[in-house]
């Protein structure tokens, strides 16, 4: 082992090839990563490794003789990619984590100290006690997708803002620079969207997909390719399931014999925000959709909620439709259980 890339700190208590079942945390910063290799909840190994892609390949061979349960890390902004990708590269289990439900857990457990090895630690821990479903790492094309998608969202927020500032501003001079930013910000977003297209239209997999997606009403080519890119669980999931995972679920809040009221929470936000502006779209539709919509609002439902209802149901639809490989069919939207 290079001692220029992976550095040990403290000695083996286990064996790599015991049977005892193991865990790995991995602690990613901006100029290294912190691991901790727990078996049977008993720290075996702590290592420091560059982030370097010969360090990361070397990293992963080192972990593969303790054949672990999971190896769990936070999600960091896009620092945890590289990782995740030579890790899986050799079949290692790799989780990826909300970073809050990682750090309740630590408070929950008394650790409130922080720091890079200790949080490799907890995240171990974590994967141990809390032992978190593995989900497929996305393939290379579908993180080039998330990433031309990611882009999109951005530049879209920062035209946003620009824009609020526009009709917040008096001097005219200001006004001036905010507008040509306004325009440019439009420019790159209008290239954006023509070189995605293209993209789309050479690949024989993803056009399928989107063409099926844009059968059901509301469900326009921006719907479509954040759907492809951040929801790779679609048609693999049951309807709890990727409901739960968009936050489109209703969470209960009962104490007792006092009930109170429903309310959605957690999951992918920029996938439950493209729905619920779908659904916009849809209940302006003539079809099933709409009257769901108007059944609701009839039945004294609030239309924010009737609107998240039908933003759950389009998923769910969705969901379905990949699932059968079946294009949208208005006569038909019963989801089965």
């Amino acid at each position: 082992m290079s001692r220029a890339r992976i550095y040990k700190e403290g000695t083996l208590t286990v064996q790599p090839n015991s049977s005892a079942k193991s865990w790995v945390g991995i602690d990613v910063s901006q100029d290294w990563i912190d691991v901790v290799v727990l078996v049977e909840e008993q720290a075996a190994a702590k290592l420091r490794c560059a982030r370097s892609s010969a360090a990361l390949a070397e990293l992963a061979q080192t972990l593969l003789p303790y054949a672990p349960q999971g190896v769990v890390l936070e999600a960091t902004g896009g620092l945890e990619v590289a990782v995740i990708t030579a890790l899986a590269a050799v079949g290692l289990p790799v989780m990826r984590m909300n970073p809050k439900r990682v750090r309740d857990f630590a408070r929950a457990h008394g650790l409130l100290a922080k720091t890079d090895t200790l949080d490799a630690y907890v995240l171990a821990l974590f994967g141990a006690r809390m032992q978190p479903p593995l989900r497929a790492w996305p393939e290379a094309e579908r993180q080039q997708l998330a990433a031309w998608v990611t882009r999109q969202q951005q530049l879209t927020l920062q035209r946003a803002a620009e824009r609020t500032r526009l009709h917040q501003t008096t001097e005219s001079g200001l006004k001036q620079s905010l507008q040509r930013v306004i325009a440019f910000l439009g420019k790159e977003l209008a290239r954006l969207d023509k070189q995605l297209a293209r993209w789309m239209e050479t690949s024989e997999a993803w056009k399928q997909q989107d063409t099926l997606l844009r059968t059901v009403p509301g469900v326009g080519p921006k719907t479509s390719r954040q759907l492809l890119a951040q929801l790779p669980e679609l048609g693999q999931l049951n309807r709890r399931e990727i409901a739960a995972l968009a936050g489109l679920a209703p969470v209960a809040c009962d104490s007792g014999h006092w009930r109170g009221r429903r309310r959605i929470q957690g999951g992918r936000g920029t996938i439950r925000a493209a729905l619920y502006l779908a659904s916009w779209t849809a209940i302006r539709l003539p079809g099933s959709l709409r009257q769901f919509y108007q059944r609701l609002v009839g039945a004294g439902k609030p239309k924010q909620v009737a609107l998240i209802a039908v933003a759950r149901k389009l998923l769910l639809i969705l969901n379905e439709m990949v699932r059968t490989n079946q294009p949208w069919r208005p006569q038909n939207t019963t989801i089965p259980a």
